[in-house]
């Protein structure tokens, strides 16, 4: 029998050709997942739901949901429900790493967005994609329509990461663009200096913007799983160097840790939802806090 975890495993999605089926198989293991758990209150089945609480009509409690929960949760109005998200997706050379020729970090955010889309048009979300390398290079309009599906996951197969990378530049642009609130998820290495990423961010926060920062390493800048001498290489740049793995290790070890935690804290204080991933893990924590943030924004 095959387990919801297997459905999450980038190890099992990279052997699925096709997007739309990667997506499916990501949603449908995370909802089984889901399902099996206890935390109903993100489950795809109450999104449309919210908490009883004092001062609402009695009459608007779901006793479905009721029966089901045992607590009272009311309908949310049209109005409430529905919110606007944008995937944007890093484009940059470095996107293209893999160490052990597996998932790439592109293949692994590419998988990742497409299965949000799902999860997003299956809740009727308007959902719209933003590819940005220097700059912002292309961008579909959110819609909620079922063939949005379809248009952004086309969109994201025929994606290639080769430009060089000015991902502040981009995210100010846009800042600019968006003329209502939305969430945006932005998909990133974030191989650039921190302080300009997050000027950028800031911006996106001051239009009222919610950001959830999808930090995506390849397992091997996480581990660091080098011995002896090894020649490494700048995928934008090109500079190569020469280090001996062994005696490196330790300040490239310590360095990494302060480079994520530099986003970490800064995102925090920023009230921006920051989430590491490297290229062997799960895809669950990803759509988990996509949920998160859709709850906590009614």
């Amino acid at each position: 029998m095959t387990t919801a975890e297997s459905y999450l495993k980038p190890e099992v999605i990279r052997q699925i050709s096709r997007l739309d089926l990667r997506a499916q198989f990501v949603v449908k293991g995370f909802l089984q997942g889901l399902h099996a758990s206890p935390y109903h209150g993100f489950s795809v089945e109450f999104s449309e739901h919210r908490r009883y609480e004092q001062g609402d009509d009695p009459k608007d409690i779901d006793w479905l949901v009721y029966a089901k929960t045992d607590r009272y949760y009311i309908k949310k109005f049209e109005a409430e429900t529905n919110i606007t998200g944008y995937l944007a997706m890093d484009l940059s050379r470095s996107m293209a790493y893999t160490y052990r020729q597996e998932m790439t970090k592109f293949d692994y955010a590419i998988s990742l967005a497409a299965a949000l889309c799902y999860l997003m048009v299956h809740q009727q979300d308007p959902v719209g994609l933003v590819t940005f390398d220097t700059k912002i290079r292309a961008s579909l309009p959110p819609k909620s329509k079922r063939k949005q599906l379809g248009d952004v996951l086309s969109l994201l197969a025929n994606l290639k990461p080769t430009g060089e990378t000015d991902i502040a530049h981009s995210l100010s642009q846009l800042a600019a663009m968006l003329k209502h609130r939305s969430v945006v998820m932005i998909f990133s290495d974030l191989l650039a200096e921190p302080d300009e990423v997050m000027r950028a961010i800031y911006q996106l926060r001051h239009r009222n913007h919610d950001v959830i920062l999808f930090h995506i390493l390849d397992e091997a800048e996480v581990t660091f799983p080098f011995d002896g001498m090894v020649e490494l290489e700048d995928p934008e740049t090109k500079e190569r160097m020469k280090v001996d793995a062994s005696n490196y290790r330790k300040d490239y070890e310590k360095e990494i840790a302060a480079f994520r935690d530099k986003y970490r804290q800064d995102c925090f204080q920023a009230g921006v939802d920051y989430v590491e991933l490297d290229t062997s893990m799960q895809f669950d924590k990803a759509l988990t806090e996509y949920l998160i943030s859709r709850q906590s924004r009614f």
